[in-house]
């Protein structure tokens, strides 16, 4: 079976977004700087390999190459539907999980939108079965991925521990309890890559 994968970039006082994330500004103030250490590396539709040979771009590899498609959160949706365009990054079926239905959206470079009104496990099934023998991943948010890890449904987790101290935001998690076993530590400038996987999954 295709395997659940969610991969973050998160400061080191546990925050993936900066104080006062906004509509304009999802990734609130100063968040940016999560993400410095990927510029360059990534093209969802290029197979992440823009860049090779050094230990980021390996990870990011790594983590992308083997996707057939995402389940993604309403609110990250609405946040990034714009700035993503006609032309969205991903290159996949999305499957996003939401409350509110609307009709299948197919947009160029192969992405294809659909919204799941029936619960994350029922998004999951759909996205295993557009991905194929490929793996699965949960392009976000925090919340969704809090949900797939409480329901034992997570295979892996990746963290890109970056160090700067945000002071606020969005927590990765938030009075969760789960027992997780590290399976890889890749060490890199300006950037620690480690990566979990769930006891429960």
């Amino acid at each position: 079976m295709t395997r659940l994968k969610f991969d973050i970039s998160m400061s080191l006082d546990g925050f993936i977004t900066g104080p006062n994330p906004r509509r304009e500004e999802p990734l609130g103030d100063g968040g940016e700087q999560l993400h410095e250490w990927m510029s360059g590396l990534t093209d969802l539709r290029a197979g992440h390999r823009t860049t090779t040979g050094t230990p980021d771009a390996d990870v990011i590899a790594d983590a992308y190459d083997d996707l057939g498609a995402l389940v993604m959160g309403r609110a990250m949706f609405d946040a990034g539907e714009e700035p993503w365009g006609d032309d969205p990054p991903f290159g996949m079926p999305v499957f996003v999980v939401t409350h509110r239905a609307r009709e299948t959206d197919v947009r160029r470079g192969g992405t294809t939108y659909a919204f799941v009104t029936d619960g994350i496990e029922s998004a999951l099934q759909q996205a295993r079965d557009a991905a194929g023998t490929k793996d699965v991943g949960v392009a976000g948010g925090a919340d969704l991925m809090r949900q797939y890890l409480r329901a034992g449904l997570l295979d892996e987790l990746q963290i890109h521990l970056v160090p700067v101290l945000l002071g606020g935001g969005v927590r990765l998690f938030e009075g969760d309890q789960a027992q997780l076993e590290c399976t890889r530590v890749v060490e890199s400038v300006g950037v620690t890559h480690l990566r979990y996987r769930p006891s429960t999954a």
